[in-house]
């Protein structure tokens, strides 16, 4: 039951211009590193998993996971479903008792995104969980579909009507910004970041956060971002550590060898640094 406690740390960090950080997680030992650093610097932070993931372990074991650590480590972490366009997903993680899940319908039409927005709302609401939504396409090649272009931008007015009509606790626009490693600098709209935040009352998210410049991250927190999303550099991390160290030791090393402290010291690493990238430090 975290709706009132989540939407109270967003609205918290925006009016004081900073950002409550979100990590995706394939395995437990990243899911150990963040929660070890969140209690650590003595933030709040997202733990996040897509849907490949929370189908492959189930949402209850991923419930009892974070329970666990955050019992062991006292961090102060949301569980969140992290874009899944399946309705009944939300529902099945919401029952599991996620804190958090994100119904992304934003290749559909703004009709559509807003009726599957407002349907996961009303179930999740009355259950204490809180919903993140996305307008506009951040460009990707992945779980999320496959856009590319500059129509990918959010529409300030489709922002304002979905925030409006769907019931969505925070919000996903699209300003430029890609899943994955970028090719060049990104090239992010922050005059359209600010025409919706200026539009809308709900907390705005950041997603696509690997690559992005320090400043550019900190200059959209300015122009009104709560949350900012990091995954891809979580997972190559851990994954290219791994590969070092199984080269170093060899494949018949028992995985917690090869995994703990090694692999997860550097995730560990990139963790802190995004945490204060968000100026989050000392907010939980």
């Amino acid at each position: 039951m975290k709706r009132k406690e989540i939407l109270d740390m967003l609205q918290k960090a925006r009016a004081e211009g900073y950002a409550i950080p979100h990590f995706n997680f394939s395995g437990f030992f990243e899911l150990l590193a963040v929660m070890e650093v969140a209690a650590e610097l003595k933030t709040p932070v997202f733990a996040a998993s897509l849907p490949k993931v929370t189908k492959t372990y189930g949402p209850k074991v991923l419930r009892a996971a974070v329970d666990e650590l955050a019992a062991r480590t006292g961090a102060r972490v949301y569980l969140h479903l992290d874009h899944t366009g399946s309705v009944e997903l939300c529902k099945e993680a919401v029952n599991a008792g996620y804190d958090s899940v994100m119904i992304d319908a934003s290749r559909c039409t703004l009709e559509e995104n807003i009726s599957a927005i407002k349907e996961v709302a009303e179930y999740a609401h009355s259950r204490g969980c809180a919903v993140e939504g996305e307008i506009g396409k951040i460009k990707s090649r992945g779980d999320e579909g496959d856009f590319q272009g500059e129509d990918c931008l959010v529409q300030v007015g489709d922002a304002v009507r979905l925030a409006e009509e769907s019931g969505v606790d925070y919000l996903a626009a699209a300003i430029g910004t890609a899943h994955g490693f970028y090719k060049g600098k990104p090239q992010i709209d922050f005059e359209r970041l600010g025409q919706v935040s200026a539009g809308v009352s709900v907390p705005l998210v950041l997603h696509g956060g690997t690559g992005i410049p320090e400043e550019d991250v900190k200059k959209c927190i300015k122009e009104g971002i709560a949350k900012v999303n990091v995954g891809t550099i979580i997972r190559y991390t851990y994954l290219d550590r791994l590969q070092e160290e199984i080269e170093k030791q060899g494949a018949l090393t028992p995985p917690v060898d090869l995994i703990y402290p090694s692999v997860t010291d550097s995730v560990k690493e990139v963790v802190k640094g995004w945490i204060r990238t968000c100026m989050s430090e000392g907010k939980g």
